[in-house]
C-alpha cells in the first residue's frame, strides 16, 4: 500500500480514512439515524485491522457523541491511528447548533476535543465551515497558536474556497482543505484541486461515494423510506428524478468493478483518487460489513481508459 505525504505535514496517511460523522448517531440536525456504538466500535476496528491509518471525525457529529466513540474504540489498541477533528460548529444545552470562530469559542472548542477523544495532541485540527466569513482570521489565528502551545499537530480547513485559503496562508501555513468530492459532486475540480495542488495544501475530500448514492447498496426503494432523522430524506440527489440518473451511474460502476472483483463504492473512491490533487478519500462506514465493502479501495486503482470511459458516460447523462 502507498501512503501519501499530507500537505506540508510529516503524515504519512493511507488512500483512504475511516470517516466518522455517521457513528455521530441522531439527535441532531444531519445525523444518519439512530446508530449502535458497538457496532460503530467494531466498524472502526475493522478498519484499522484492515491497515487505515486515519480517522476524521469533528465535535458536531452527534453533538460530541462521535469523538466519545472514537476515544472508546482506540483505549486498548496497541498503535493509535492519526486522529483528525474539527471545529466552528457550537450547541447549547437546547441542542441548537451555531457557527463560532471568535478565538475564546476555538479555544474552548480544542479544549473540549482533546477531553472526549483522550488525547494530549490532535493530529490535525479543520475549521469546519467557513462560517462566520468574517471570523476566519481570528480563528486561524487561535488555531496557529494553539499549534504553537503543542495542542495541535497540524492545522486545515474544510469547505474552503481559494480566496479563504489565501486569508488563511497569509497568517499562517494550511496543511489540508477537506471539500465534497466524487462523480456527482464535482464543483472543486476547476479552482480548488488546482489551488491547493500549487500550493502543496493537502486535499481529503468527503463524500467520495456520494454519502451512500454510490455504495451499490441504495435503491429507489430504500431512498423513499429513509427514516426523517436521516439528513438524506431532505436532500434532492435521493429523490427523483435525480435519484434514478444517479443510480444508473452505479450500475456503470458496478460493471466496471467485477471485472476487478471490487464494488461500485470502490470503484467511486478510486475514480476521486485518480485525481492527482486529491491525497486521500474519507469513507464512511457504520458496521464491520460496510467496511467489507469499501477496504479494497486502499489498493485498487482505475486505469486512464476506465476513467475515460466514466467520463464518457458522465458528458452523455448530464
Amino acid at each position: 500500500m502507498q501512503l501519501r505525504k499530507l500537505g506540508n505535514s510529516d503524515m504519512q496517511i493511507t488512500p483512504i480514512g475511516f470517516g466518522a460523522w455517521a457513528i455521530g448517531g441522531n439527535g441532531w440536525d444531519y445525523g444518519w439515524g439512530a446508530q449502535d456504538d458497538s457496532e460503530s466500535i467494531s466498524a472502526i476496528h475493522a478498519a484499522l485491522d484492515q491497515g487505515i491509518n486515519w480517522i476524521d471525525t469533528a465535535a458536531i457529529y452527534g453533538l460530541g457523541h462521535s469523538e466519545e466513540v472514537v476515544a472508546k474504540a482506540l483505549k486498548n489498541r496497541p498503535s493509535k491511528p492519526y486522529i483528525f477533528t474539527k471545529c466552528s460548529l457550537v450547541w447549547d444545552e437546547q441542542r441548537t447548533v451555531s457557527n463560532s470562530l471568535k478565538a475564546e469559542s476555538v479555544r474552548r472548542e480544542v479544549e473540549a476535543s482533546l477531553r472526549r477523544l483522550q488525547v494530549d495532541v490532535i493530529d490535525l485540527y479543520q475549521i469546519h465551515w467557513p462560517n462566520p466569513d468574517t471570523e476566519i482570521e481570528e480563528g486561524w489565528a487561535e488555531m496557529a497558536k494553539l499549534q504553537d502551545e503543542g495542542k495541535l499537530r497540524w492545522i486545515g480547513v474544510s469547505n474552503f474556497n481559494v480566496e479563504q485559503l489565501k486569508r488563511c496562508q497569509a497568517i499562517s501555513p494550511v496543511t489540508s482543505n477537506q471539500p465534497p468530492y466524487s462523480l456527482i459532486n464535482r464543483d472543486i475540480e476547476a479552482e480548488i484541486l488546482p489551488y491547493c495542488a500549487q500550493h502543496s495544501i493537502g486535499t481529503i475530500n468527503y463524500s467520495p461515494m456520494a454519502s451512500g448514492l454510490l455504495t451499490g447498496a441504495m435503491t429507489a426503494e430504500r431512498a423513499a423510506v429513509l427514516p426523517a432523522d436521516d439528513w438524506r430524506s431532505r436532500e434532492s440527489d435521493f429523490q427523483q428524478p435525480r435519484l434514478a440518473r444517479h443510480l444508473q451511474l452505479v450500475e456503470l460502476l458496478r460493471e466496471m468493478g467485477q471485472a476487478h472483483g471490487r464494488t461500485p463504492g470502490e470503484v467511486a473512491i478510486a475514480w476521486t483518487l485518480h485525481h492527482p490533487a486529491v491525497t486521500g478519500a474519507i469513507v464512511g462506514a457504520r458496521s464491520p460489513k460496510q467496511i467489507e465493502g469499501i477496504i479494497g479501495a486502499l489498493n485498487f486503482r482505475l486505469s486512464d481508459a476506465e476513467v475515460t470511459r466514466i467520463e464518457d458516460w458522465v458528458k452523455a447523462n448530464p
